[in-house]
């Protein structure tokens, strides 16, 4: 196993250990864990965990939530089975799969949630294999980790990925595609006034309620990380 580092999650309230080199947690697991909206004795499935920095952040948020990081790099699937040791969540596990080769039945979960590779596999690749892995996406990827994920959700569970805006068409196609409706989508803007460059799209399947867009959140102003965005990464407020 490589070097880790230690740091924490909401101002240090959950211990967080990652590895030195390769993918590094930034906001996305943190917002993307504040936007599905579990509650305790329901079960979470996430694909790609990593480390397992956004099941922590739910299961902090939400008592009694039951869980399950999936994750291809064993080392990552290790780490992230520690730092649920360590911060006390028994309820939570990891397991080394592929998130296309899930070794679940249909309808085990009611929520699934994934921060999948996103860059087109077809450019230039990081030089370190961890992050390649994490980071590369192959042509349509995004679509068959959405059957796959849908695939273990119960009937009305909902399904939430957070993903670049250019993704937004490409995400409401799988969504529909797996059966999944009443999209909602809440843009990440990094400043006031600049396009939001990533989001959050959330579906429940079997729905045909309307889709909506939320008022989302603005992750920076002229002091800094803003009170809003402050709630969620410190405090760990919900944004649904």
């Amino acid at each position: 196993m490589g070097e880790t580092t230690a740091g924490g999650l909401f101002g240090g309230r959950v211990a967080y250990r990652q590895f030195r080199g390769g993918h590094r947690s930034g906001f996305e697991p943190v917002l993307l864990a504040a936007c599905v909206p579990a509650q305790a004795g329901e079960k979470v499935l996430e694909a790609g965990t990593g480390a397992g920095a956004a099941l922590l952040c739910l299961a902090a948020r939400v008592a009694g939530l039951r869980g399950v990081g999936v994750e291809r790099d064993a080392a990552l699937a290790r780490l992230a089975a520690e730092n649920f040791r360590e911060n006390g969540f028994g309820q939570m596990f990891s397991v080394q799969a592929d998130a296309l080769r899930l070794p679940f039945s249909a309808a085990s979960f009611d929520h699934v949630m994934a921060n999948p590779p996103w860059y087109d596999a077809r450019g230039t690749p990081p030089p370190e294999a961890r992050r390649a892995l994490a980071h590369m996406a192959a042509p349509g990827l995004l679509t068959s980790w959405m059957k796959a994920l849908v695939a273990c959700l119960r009937p009305r569970g909902r399904v939430t990925f957070i993903l670049p805006a250019a993704a937004l068409g490409a995400a409401a196609a799988g969504l529909r595609a797996a059966r999944c409706g009443g999209l909602s989508v809440w843009p990440l803007w990094p400043r006031v006034g600049v396009p939001a460059k990533t989001i959050i799209v959330s579906a429940i399947l079997g729905s045909r309620t309307a889709d909506s867009l939320h008022h989302g959140l603005v992750l920076h102003d002229a002091a800094g990380i803003t009170g809003e965005a402050e709630a969620i990464l410190r405090d760990g407020a919900a944004l649904v």
